[in-house]
């Protein structure tokens, strides 16, 4: 049988990939971590207090590294998301990426696993993404890659992510993706009608003075952002999958003639982490860090197929 599953884990979070990885392969190793949010590290290290924190990406030596099967991370996003200013390789976050590749360069490890939001496609007309792929060809891998949505994969969240994996040249190579994503009709209605009403913009999210007929959803609470249908806070009415999680937390849900917000419990459910992950720190950062992580379910769903094709089977 071959040896465990070794792994290295960049921009960890609160360890979504571990949590999935430990599910699927209870025998697989992290060799080591990489995140410098003090807030994320305490429920990381919390969960997972036998890994060892290299620190800040940008100053690890490779050198010093175990060597490692498997690259793991969802390096930051917020300079390819729409939800942001799409600041693309000129936003610092985003060459973050480069300080992967100068591991992977290194290292050489036969597996990569990476993730990041839809945008990173069509950003810059695609020549970001082209450039992300033909680096890691540079490098010596093969990739493959897919957007898949956390909806359809046992959880309530229209969250779309495309996910990339590499495969060393010359290491077996086999087709992960497309992988088929099988939607629960209890949350995969096609949405409702959305309302043209102009929501007052100082209602709040404890306001419970609207009343709605019928299943709605309200886009947003401003007058501007009713009008452009972005970047507001937005509702969902019960039996539809929710918006995307985001660190901002500007979702709610309308329910029994009450608007609130989401629950922590709520997050942490609809990104596929156990009820109390978060728990021990602050309940802003406890927002952020759900709305800045990876959907375990997600990660779950991938790995079987990763790991049987390419390493071996978990047991």
């Amino acid at each position: 049988m071959s040896h465990a599953l070794n792994y290295f884990s960049t921009f960890s979070g609160i360890g979504g990939f571990e949590a999935a990885i430990q599910s699927v392969d209870s025998k697989a190793v992290c060799v080591g971590y990489s995140e410098i949010n003090k807030y994320a590290d305490k429920i990381y290290r919390r969960h997972f207090p036998s890994h060892f924190n290299y620190g800040d990406i940008k100053t690890i030596d490779p050198a010093s590294l175990p060597g490692f099967d498997l690259l793991i991370g969802g390096f930051p996003c917020q300079a390819f998301s729409t939800a942001g200013k799409r600041g693309g390789f000129d936003d610092t976050r985003g060459t973050l990426f480069f300080e992967v590749a100068r591991i992977v360069r290194e290292k050489q490890p036969r597996l990569l696993l990476l993730e990041n939001v839809k945008g990173l496609l069509s950003h810059d007309k695609g020549r970001t993404f082209a450039t992300i792929i033909t680096t890691l060809d540079e490098l010596g891998y093969d990739c493959q890659w897919q957007v898949l949505n956390s909806k359809n994969h046992s959880v309530p969240q229209n969250r779309e992510r495309v996910f990339i994996i590499g495969h060393l040249r010359g290491t077996p190579r086999p087709e992960i993706f497309p992988l088929q994503e099988y939607a629960n009709p209890l949350i995969a209605k096609s949405g409702k009608q959305a309302s043209n009403a102009v929501v007052s913009g100082t209602l709040t999210a404890t306001d419970a003075k609207m009343h709605l007929d019928g299943n709605y959803v309200i886009p947003v609470l401003t007058p501007d952002r009713a009008r452009k249908r972005q970047n507001g806070r937005r509702f969902k009415t019960d039996g539809e999958p929710s918006f995307t999680l985001t660190a901002q937390d500007k979702h709610g849900i309308y329910a029994k003639s009450c608007i609130r917000r989401f629950t922590h419990t709520e997050c942490e459910r609809l990104q596929g982490f156990p009820d109390g992950w978060t728990e021990g720190i602050s309940d802003t950062q406890r927002y952020k860090c759900l709305g800045n992580a990876v959907t375990v379910t997600v990660i779950q769903a991938i790995l079987p197929r990763l790991l049987f094709t390419s390493h071996k089977r978990p047991d």
